[in-house]
């Protein structure tokens, strides 16, 4: 990425949106971009203010910095949306089977959960959510699917995602929407960016 970007590497998901947030939250003027993925997060500075964007760093990694938060995913800060869902996916009954609970007890955990978007990844649009509780942690499928339809709603590997158009996918389906996850119209395309955080509401 240059000489005027640094890549700050974390050891977990949790900790890395945690940071992100902070940085995104007061950012100094040789800042341009901040990147997050899953356990990093690319700061890139205006040429010639590296320096000053590491000490930036050193001073947001501190373990004392304002807003550090040891004991899980912090506020976005009034970033929120409420995605509608119809819990009609073919998988629901597979993800309940694999925690040892019921469909209807898959549901309520995934509309009682508060879901952060930790990073923008795999197709436009596609954000991947974590929850604190982590209740809803099942393993991707075995056998992915060719296509998925746009709007479907899956777990896998500890995150929620929605599909924003048709593709292959190997999480499992537990839902559809018809929120717009990605418009290229839209002032801002991206319907959930990361660091926002992100509710279910259950639709017939």
């Amino acid at each position: 990425m240059g000489e005027s970007a640094i890549l700050v590497e974390l050891p977990d998901a949790t900790t890395t949106l945690t940071l992100y947030r902070r940085l995104l939250a007061e950012p100094p003027p040789s800042v341009v971009d901040l990147v997050p993925a899953e356990r990093t997060v690319l700061v890139v500075s205006h040429p010639g203010s590296r320096a000053a964007a590491e000490r930036w760093l050193l001073e947001a990694t501190a373990a004392d910095a304002p807003g550090a938060d040891p004991n899980g995913i912090p506020a976005a800060g009034g970033s929120a949306v409420t995605i509608p869902v119809r819990y009609d996916g073919p998988d629901l009954a597979d993800v309940a089977t694999l925690l040892g609970i019921t469909a209807d007890e898959v549901v309520a955990a995934h509309t009682g959960a508060v879901w952060s978007a930790a990073f923008i990844g795999f197709a436009p649009g596609f954000a991947y959510l974590r929850a604190a509780d982590g209740r809803l942690d099942v393993p991707r499928r075995a056998t992915p699917r060719a296509a998925v339809p746009p709007g479907a709603v899956a777990l896998a590997a500890g995150y929620c995602g929605i599909y924003p158009r048709e593709s292959p996918g190997g999480w499992h389906l537990i839902g559809t929407t018809d929120a717009v996850l990605w418009d290229a119209e839209r002032a801002d395309p991206a319907l959930v960016a990361p660091g926002t955080e992100v509710g279910f509401r259950r639709v017939d």
